[in-house]
C-alpha cells in the first residue's frame, strides 16, 4: 500500500490492518527456514571466532553477568581488533553466528568503527543479488520451454521397481515421485538429486531411465570417469535384466570396433539407453530420440564438456546427481528456483564404522589388513606424500608377505592410475596404498578397512569424509587413525582426532567438519568463485543474504528480515541454580532468542519446564522479551529502546500498521503514547511498570492494539 503521513509530517507508516493480516497469515504459510541441523551457535567456546552482524568478524570470549542500576543481566563478550571489546545483550545473541569460513584458516578480525566490514558486506549483498537474479532468470527461460511429457507409469514400471532388492528410504520414495511428476510436465525437467555415496542416487536415476525407456525415448548417462561409467554399466545390466532394454557403454576402455558399432546403434534407435564419459556428448554422437539426459557429479566436468550439455539439454529432461552436502537454509532458498531433491536418510542396513584413534603400531596395521583380507575384503592405506608411497609400499609388504598390494596417486597418468583403480575395483590385489585421491568417487562395498597414516595431519571435514570410504555395504567396517609414536601432538590436532573418533556423540567438531564441506558444496553449486564471498563474511550470513535476495526478486513486497533492536532496562538470565552446564546455558539462550512466534514460545516455554523444572523470574523475563520481539517484527518495528520508564518505539521507513488506529491509540492513551518530537517514524511509550513481566503485558497490549488484534 501508499505510505500516509501525519499532517505534522511526524509518521510515515503503511496503510490498513488487512495488509498487516493478509501478510501475517503469507508469513504463517512461508515461514523462513532455519538451518537446524546445526545452530552454530551453540557451540561456541572462548576463543572461536564470531560474526556480529553489525560489528563484523571477532572473537567470541564467553558469556559475563553484570550488574548495572541494580539491574542484573548476562552478556556476550567479543574482543575485535586491537584489543577492542563489545558487551551484546544475551537478548541480541540471534545477531551472533560462528564464524565459518575454511577449516584451519584464520579470518582477519575486524575493527569497530572501520567502514571495511560494511563495505565487504555490500559487496557480497550485490553479489548474490547478481547470482540470485541469473537463477531465476534461468528457472524462468526453462519453464516456457516445451519439452516432451512422458506418459504415466505402466504396468512394467512397476514390476521393474518391485525387482529393486533392497528396501528404499522415504527420500528415494520421495525424490522418485518427484522425478516422475517433472517427467510427465510439458516442460523440459531438470532436477538436482544430492545425497551421499550409498545413499541411492544410482537407482533413483535407474527408474527414471527406465520410464524413459517406456515412454519411447532414449537416454544418456554421463560420468566423469571410465571406473564410475563401468560401475553404473554394471548396475544397469543387473536391474535391466530382465526386461528388453538394450544398454551400451562409451568409454575408453571400449574398442574402436565396438564404439563404432554403439554409435550406429545410437543412430538408428537399437540402443535405449547410453552409459559413457564424455565421449557420448561429443558431436559424432547423434541420438535418434533422446528424452533424458543424467549427469553424474557434473561439476567434474571441464567447460567444454559443460557448454556442449548445455546445448543438449534445451529441449531434454535433465537429471543431474551429486555427491556434494547441501545445507539446508541453501536448499531451502534455491527450491523456490530451482528443481531440487535431497537424499539425507541412510539405507537401514548403514552401520557405524568402528574408529580406532592410536600410535603407529606395526603389529597392529598388519593383524587389521589381515583380518579384513582373512573374511574376503580389502583395504585402503592412506598415506599423503608422494614420495615416500613406495616406501611405504615397501614396509606393508614386509609386514603381510602374503597379500598383494599396489600403490595409486595423483601424479600417475590416466591411464596407469585407471588400470589401477580397475583392477581394485574387480579384486586384483588386497591393499590399495594411496594418497587422498580416494576422498572422492567410486563405491565399492569390498573394502571396509582403511588405515589413515599421520592421522594427525588432516582437517576434521577430511577424516570424515575419507573414513566414508568405507561401511558401504552390510559388514561392519573399520578405520584406523594412526598418529606416529613417541611423539608429542598438538592441542587441535589430538581435538581433531578425538571428535572423529566420537562417532556417536557428534560433537561441534564434527558440525564444524560438516560446515566445512557444505561450504564446498555450496561453492559447487553456486561457483567456485563464490567461495571468497564466503569467507569475508562467513557462511551463515552468506546464506543469510543469498536467501533475502532470492526473497526479494520472487515477491516485490517483501521487505527483509530486519532484527529488532531491543533495549529495555530489566533483570534477566539463566541462574546457575536452574541451568549449570554453560554449553546447554548457550543452547537455552540461543533458542529463546530465535523464537519467531507464539507457537514456538510456547513449545520452547513447555521444553524448559519438561528438562529443568518449573521457570524461574529471570527465565520468566527471557520469554516475555522473546514476546516482545514477535510483535515487534510484526509490525516493522526497527528498536525499542526504554530510558527511565519511557519506551522509544521507532519503526522501519514502511510500517504494517494503520494510522487511524495509532491516532486513535495516542488519543485514548491519556498521556502514555505519544509521537516523538524529534524523528518523523517513532513513538514514545511510558511503560512505568518494573518488572519485564508487567512491562511485557503492558507493551503487548500497546502493540496488538497497532496491529489491530484487540481494541
Amino acid at each position: 500500500g501508499a505510505g500516509f503521513a501525519l499532517p505534522s509530517s511526524k509518521l510515515m507508516l503503511v496503510a490498513e490492518a488487512e495488509i498487516f493480516g493478509r501478510r501475517a497469515r503469507q508469513a504463517k504459510t512461508n515461514k523462513p527456514v532455519r538451518a537446524e541441523a546445526i545452530d552454530t551457535f551453540v557451540e561456541l567456546e572462548p576463543g572461536d571466532y564470531v560474526v556480529h552482524i553489525q560489528y563484523g568478524i571477532g572473537l567470541f570470549k564467553g558469556i559475563e553477568r553484570i550488574r548495572a542500576l541494580g539491574r542484573e543481566r548476562d552478556y556476550v563478550k567479543l574482543e575485535y581488533a586491537e584489543e577492542e571489546t563489545v558487551f551484546v545483550p544475551i537478548e541480541q545473541v540471534n545477531l551472533v553466528q560462528r564464524y565459518i569460513g575454511n577449516e584451519g584458516s584464520a579470518p582477519r578480525l575486524d575493527m569497530l568503527g572501520s567502514k571495511s566490514w560494511e563495505s565487504r558486506k555490500t559487496r557480497v549483498k550485490k553479489s548474490v543479488e547478481d547470482i540470485a537474479g541469473q537463477l531465476v532468470a534461468l528457472y524462468s527461460k526453462r519453464k516456457s520451454q516445451r519439452g516432451f511429457p512422458f506418459p504415466p507409469d505402466t504396468e512394467w514400471q512397476t514390476m521393474f521397481e518391485a525387482a529393486f532388492p533392497f528396501e528404499e528410504t522415504p527420500d528415494q520414495l520421495r525424490c522418485v515421485e518427484e522425478i516422475k511428476e517433472d517427467m510427465e510436465a510439458a516442460f523440459p525437467m531438470d532436477r538436482l538429486v544430492c545425497g551421499d555415496v550409498g545413499y541411492g542416487k544410482t537407482e533413483v536415476a535407474v527408474r527414471a531411465c527406465f520410464k524413459a525407456v517406456m515412454g519411447g525415448k532414449q537416454t544418456a548417462f554421463l560420468a566423469p570417469t571410465t571406473i564410475l561409467v563401468e560401475q553404473h554399466y554394471e548396475n544397469f545390466g543387473q536391474r535391466f535384466a530382465r526386461f528388453p532394454v538394450k544398454i551400451a557403454m562409451l568409454s575408453r576402455l571400449v574398442n574402436n570396433k565396438r564404439a563404432r558399432e554403439v554409435i550406429e546403434g545410437i543412430k538408428n534407435g537399437s540402443i535405449d539407453i547410453l552409459v559413457g564419459t564424455h565421449r557420448i556428448i561429443q558431436k559424432d554422437i547423434m541420438f535418434k530420440d533422446l528424452g533424458l539426459l543424467v549427469i553424474d557429479e557434473e561439476q567434474r566436468f571441464g567447460v567444454k564438456a559443460k557448454e556442449r550439455l548445455k546445448e543438449l539439454k534445451t529441449n531434454v529432461d535433465c537429471l543431474t546427481l551429486s555427491a556434494t552436502p547441501i545445507p539446508r537454509t541453501l536448499h531451502m532458498s534455491l527450491l523456490k528456483i530451482r528443481d531440487m531433491s535431497i537424499l539425507a536418510t541412510p539405507p537401514r542396513n548403514r552401520r557405524p564404522i568402528e574408529t580406532t584413534v592410536e600410535e603407529w603400531n606395526e603389529e597392529r596395521a598388519a593383524r587389521a589388513i589381515r583380518d579384513e583380507a582373512a573374511r574376503g575384503g580389502q583395504v585402503f592405506f592412506l598415506h599423503n606424500r608422494i614420495e615416500d608411497l613406495d616406501d611405504t609400499r615397501l614396509q606393508l609388504q614386509r609386514l603381510v608377505p602374503e597379500l598383494l598390494i599396489e600403490t595409486a596417486h595423483g601424479q600417475m597418468d590416466a591411464r596407469s592410475l585407471e588400470d589401477v583403480m580397475h583392477r581394485f575395483v574387480h579384486g586384483g590385489f588386497h591393499v590399495l596404498v594411496s594418497t587422498t585421491i580416494i576422498e572422492n568417487g567410486i563405491d565399492i562395498p569390498n573394502v571396509n578397512t582403511i588405515i589413515i597414516d599421520r592421522a594427525d595431519r588432516y582437517g576434521v571435514s577430511q577424516l570424515y569424509q575419507l573414513r566414508g570410504r568405507v561401511g558401504r555395504s552390510d559388514r561392519l567396517a573399520y578405520a584406523y587413525l594412526f598418529y606416529p609414536a613417541g611423539r608429542a601432538l598438538t592441542e587441535l590436532a589430538m581435538k581433531r582426532l578425538q571428535v572423529i573418533s566420537d562417532f556417536t556423540e557428534l560433537g561441534s567438531g564434527f558440525k564444524i567438519a560438516m560446515k566445512d564441506m557444505e561450504i564446498r558444496g555450496a561453492g559447487n553449486l553456486l561457483g567456485a568463485e563464490q567461495s571468497g564471498d564466503i569467507l569475508s563474511v562467513g557462511f551463515d550470513l552468506y546464506l543469510r543474504l543469498l536467501d533475502e535476495a532470492i526473497r526479494k526478486l520472487q515477491d516485490e513486497n517483501y521487505a527483509g528480515e530486519n532484527e529488532t533492536l531491543l533495549d529495555l532496562e530489566y533483570s534477566g538470565f539463566i541462574p546457575d541454580r536452574y541451568i549449570d552446564n554453560p554449553q546447554q546455558k548457550m543452547e537455552v539462550y540461543k533458542k529463546i532468542a530465535s523464537i519467531r512466534d507464539r507457537e514456538e514460545g510456547e513449545a520452547v516455554t513447555a521444553e524448559l519446564v519438561d528438562r529443568f523444572g518449573p521457570l524461574p523470574d529471570e527465565v520468566e523475563s527471557l520469554l516475555a522479551l522473546a514476546d516482545i520481539r514477535i510483535l515487534c517484527r510484526a509490525l516493522s518495528i526497527s528498536s525499542l529502546r526504554e530510558r527511565d520508564g519511557q519506551a522509544r518505539v521507532e519503526f522501519s521507513r514502511v510500517a504494517l500498521v494503520d494510522v487511524d488506529r495509532l491516532l486513535r491509540l495516542i488519543r485514548e492513551s491519556a498521556g502514555s503514547v505519544r509521537l516523538a518530537p524529534d524523528a518523523s517514524n517513532v513513538i514514545m511509550l511510558k511503560t512505568g511498570a518494573v518488572g519485564l513481566k508487567e512491562k511485557s503485558a503492558f507493551l503487548r497490549e500497546r502493540l496488538e492494539r497497532l496491529a489491530g488484534r484487540s481494541g
